[in-house]
C-alpha cells in the first residue's frame, strides 16, 4: 500500500471547506436538474429541447451543465482519499470492507433512480467507487496513468457520439399532444413503471460516464493528497484556476452559439461533457482558495451545512422538485412550465434550495450527519 503525506491546514478551516464545496455541488447539480422537473414532459421534453430555448434559458443552463456534476464527482474523490487515510491512520486495510459501503450505495442509487429520478448519478457512482477505492493503493504515477487513461477513453466517446448527432442532422420528430405524458398525466406508480419500462436508455449516460467519473475520482483524491486544501497548496490552486478561468468563456460560448449556429446537440454535448469538467476543476480551487483566506461566514456556513448531509440533500431535492412538479404532487410543470418557463424554474430553484437550507440548518443542530448517510453508515 502507499501512503501520501501533505501538510494539513486547521483542522476545522479544511472541513469546513470541504463541507462548503459539498454543498456548493449538490445546490448546483440542482441547477441542472431543475430544468427536468420543470419540463412539462419530463426528461424526454429536456432531452428534446435542451441547448434549443431562448437565450436566457440556454445561459442559465450553461452556467449550471456539467460543472457542478464534475464538481461533486472530484469531491467525492476527495471523500475516498480521506476514507482511505482514516483507515491508514487506525492501522485498518484499505480498501478492506469498502466494498459494502459501495454496494449500499449502489442499493440507494437503484430506490432512487426507480422512486424519484432517472438521472441519477448514485449508481454510477457506487460502481466507479469499488474500483477506484482498489486503485487508491497504487503509486501515484500509476493512477495516473489509470487518468489519461480514462480521459482518452472518454474523448473517444464523445468523439463518437459528435459525430453520430452531426450525421444523424435534423430535429427530432415533434411529440403527438395527445401522447399519454407520465410525468404530468401519471401516477407515482405510472412513473416507476415508465422508469423500469426505460431503464437501458435512462442509464446509458452513467455507463457512458464511468471512464470519466474514474478520472474525476482519481483526481479529486490526488489533489486532496497533495495539499489543495492546505496552505502550501496555494501554487496548485492558481494553476487550476487559470485553467478554469480559461475553459469558463469556452464553455460558455458553446452552450450560447450552438443553437444559432445549427450545432446545438453536439454543442452542449462537448461543453457538458469535456469543457465543464475543467471548469469544476478550477471552481474547486476557487473554492479552496477562498476559505483559505477567510472565515467561513453565515453563507457558508449554511452551505457546510447542506454539505454535511449531502446524500441526504441531494434526494430530498429531487423528492421536493418531483412533488411541486410532477403530476402525481402539485402538478405545476405542465401549468406554468411551457409558458413560464424561465420564471417557473427560478422559482421552484429558490423553493427548493429554501427548503434544503432550513432542513439541513435543523438537521445539524443534533446531527452530524444526514439521516441517509446515518443508515448506510449502519448498514455498511
Amino acid at each position: 500500500m502507499t501512503t501520501t503525506t501533505s501538510t494539513a491546514a486547521p483542522a476545522s478551516r479544511r472541513i469546513a471547506s470541504l463541507d462548503v464545496a459539498r454543498g456548493i455541488a449538490i445546490l448546483g447539480t440542482l441547477g441542472t436538474n431543475v430544468w427536468i422537473f420543470t419540463e412539462p414532459r419530463g426528461m424526454m421534453g429536456y432531452l428534446d429541447s435542451v441547448g434549443t430555448e431562448s437565450l436566457p434559458i440556454r445561459v442559465l443552463q450553461t452556467l449550471a451543465q456539467g460543472k457542478f456534476l464534475g464538481l461533486l464527482s472530484l469531491m467525492f474523490g476527495v471523500g475516498l482519499a480521506i476514507q482511505q487515510a482514516s483507515a491508514l491512520r487506525h492501522g485498518k486495510p484499505w480498501p478492506g470492507r469498502y466494498w459494502r459501503r459501495a454496494l449500499v450505495l449502489f442499493l440507494d442509487g437503484l430506490v432512487h433512480f426507480l422512486l424519484i429520478a432517472e438521472f441519477d448519478v448514485l449508481m454510477g457512482y457506487a460502481m466507479v467507487s469499488f474500483l477506484v477505492s482498489a486503485l487508491l493503493i497504487l503509486q501515484p504515477r500509476a493512477r495516473t496513468r489509470w487518468v489519461v487513461a480514462s480521459v482518452g477513453v472518454h474523448l473517444a466517446m464523445v468523439a463518437l457520439a459528435v459525430v453520430g448527432m452531426s450525421l444523424a442532422g435534423g430535429p427530432s420528430q415533434p411529440r403527438d399532444p395527445a401522447q399519454f405524458n407520465p410525468y404530468a398525466d401519471g401516477s407515482f406508480w405510472d412513473l416507476v413503471v415508465f422508469r423500469a419500462d426505460h431503464a437501458l436508455a435512462f442509464r446509458a449516460e452513467a455507463v457512458f460516464l464511468i471512464p470519466l467519473t474514474i478520472a474525476m475520482f482519481l483526481t479529486g483524491a490526488r489533489l486532496f493528497q497533495s495539499g489543495l486544501f492546505t496552505s502550501d497548496g496555494a501554487a496548485l490552486r492558481r494553476r487550476l484556476m487559470v485553467i478554469g478561468a480559461v475553459a469558463a468563456p469556452i464553455d460558455l460560448a458553446l452552450g450560447i452559439a450552438g443553437a444559432p449556429l445549427g450545432f446545438s446537440g453536439p454543442a452542449v454535448f462537448v461543453g457538458r461533457y469535456v469543457v465543464a469538467p475543467v471548469v469544476a476543476l478550477g471552481l474547486l480551487a476557487l473554492i479552496a482558495e477562498f476559505y483559505q483566506r477567510r472565515g467561513i461566514g453565515r453563507v457558508g456556513g449554511a452551505l457546510s451545512k447542506v454539505g454535511k448531509t449531502a446524500l441526504s440533500c441531494y434526494v430530498l431535492q429531487n423528492v421536493i422538485a418531483s412533488v411541486l412538479c410532477y403530476g402525481w404532487g402539485l402538478g405545476l410543470a405542465a401549468r406554468y412550465g411551457a409558458e413560464h418557463r424561465l420564471v417557473f424554474t427560478v422559482a421552484v430553484y429558490a423553493v427548493v434550495v429554501a427548503c434544503l437550507l432550513v432542513v439541513s440548518g435543523l438537521w445539524t443542530r443534533k446531527f452530524s450527519r444526514g439521516p441517509i448517510e446515518m443508515a448506510m453508515h449502519r448498514l455498511a
